[in-house]
């Protein structure tokens, strides 16, 4: 089960830079110049979670596996991509492909480092690219009305579910509302989902800081975090530049001496992960044993037989039932035994809803 958020904005803002640092590795080039980043370079990172360590020093695992969220790096956008200016066709065709957004905003001063608008206003830099996001969203939205009255005056059950969905999403648009904010019931969030609109995906801000203020933000990231909280959203403080430095440390005793030094607790990016799997209502399960301790995704929401087939799909096809156990019981009883004789093991069936930081164990038979 791969998730992936897509990390867009305008021209130097700090994309790459940025990418380069969450994934490790110069696989994006980051250069002062728009469009350095033409292909969409994708890049996965483990999740940060303390509670494996934990849970692993109880169990005596031989090795720790975290989950892992993929990153895509995808290239600048431009006042009129919607029309193709820029890379915008190519842009859109890539943010289409991801299942969320992580929309980095320059929040800092420097005459060496151009932008595209000449000078520096987050706010102004988030519109623009939510209304090219609407623009092309509209225009795909308009090709398909005239097909679908079509087959909606020939009776098509799902032809009319499509149009009224398209329809009121258009109104929205129209109005400079994007189609996240459409309430789509349960039975139309499959069909929603086939229209594939730019709008609907989640939306992350994460405020590119000069490195003074990588703790606490600064006036513009405050005003960003404003912005956010009116929409819904959420925003994180980054120093893509901090982020990168600490990137090229191997050892994590002088990563954290580093972070310290700046007055850090922790990596600017360990919260954009953190914020990135939020952002895709995800939850995390475990296994654990001799050989490994190990965290799984799945959507907050998924049972037992879906957190199962995570793992392997015959563990789902033949589900009886999973032994589950709560990650607080686990730990602060110490461990399977200690918690069997407690009585705080449950015995979960198919309609059992899994929780975040449920350790498990699945029984099955195929």
């Amino acid at each position: 089960m791969g998730f992936n958020c897509g990390i867009v904005g305008l021209p130097n803002v700090g994309k790459s830079t940025l990418f380069n640092a969450l994934t490790a590795t110069a696989g994006a080039e980051a250069a002062n110049f728009p469009f350095c980043t033409i292909e969409p370079n994708i890049g996965r990172v483990s999740v940060p979670d303390e509670r494996l360590k934990k849970i692993s020093d109880i169990t005596k695992s031989a090795k720790i596996i975290s989950t892992q969220l993929e990153f895509v790096d995808i290239a600048g956008l431009v006042r009129g991509a919607s029309k193709g200016e820029g890379l915008g066709n190519q842009f859109l065709a890539n943010i289409r492909e991801v299942d969320a957004i992580i929309h980095v905003l320059r929040c800092f001063e420097d005459e060496n480092v151009t932008h595209v608008e000449g000078d520096i206003e987050p706010i102004r830099d988030a519109e623009t690219v939510e209304t090219e996001l609407m623009l092309a969203d509209m225009e795909s939205l308009e090709k398909r009305v005239n097909a679908l009255e079509k087959r909606a005056k020939g009776d098509e059950k799902e032809a009319k579910q499509l149009l009224r969905l398209v329809q009121s999403t258009l109104e929205l648009l129209r109005d400079g509302v994007p189609a996240r904010k459409l309430e789509v019931s349960d039975d139309d969030k499959k069909a929603f989902g086939m229209l594939q609109l730019l709008t609907s995906k989640p939306v992350l801000y994460a405020c590119n800081v000069e490195e003074e203020s990588a703790s606490d933000g600064n006036a513009l990231s405050a005003k960003v975090a404003e912005m956010a909280a009116a929409q819904g959203a959420t925003s994180v403080v980054v120093s893509a530049k901090i982020e990168e430095e600490v990137s090229q440390l191997a050892d994590a005793e002088e990563k954290a001496e580093f972070l310290e030094a700046l007055g850090l607790h922790e990596a600017g990016l360990d919260r954009v992960i953190r914020a990135g799997y939020s952002l895709l209502k995800l939850i995390t399960f475990f296994t654990s044993g001799p050989k490994e301790t190990r965290a799984w995704t799945v959507f907050d929401g998924a049972l037992g037989p879906q957190a199962a087939g995570v793992i392997h799909t015959d563990f789902e096809r033949g589900y009886i039932k999973a032994e589950t156990i709560a990650y607080d019981n686990f730990v602060s009883l110490g461990g399977e035994q200690a918690v069997k004789d407690a009585g705080k093991m449950r015995q979960e069936g198919k309609t059992y809803q899994v929780k975040d930081g449920d350790i498990m164990l699945f029984r099955f038979n195929v």
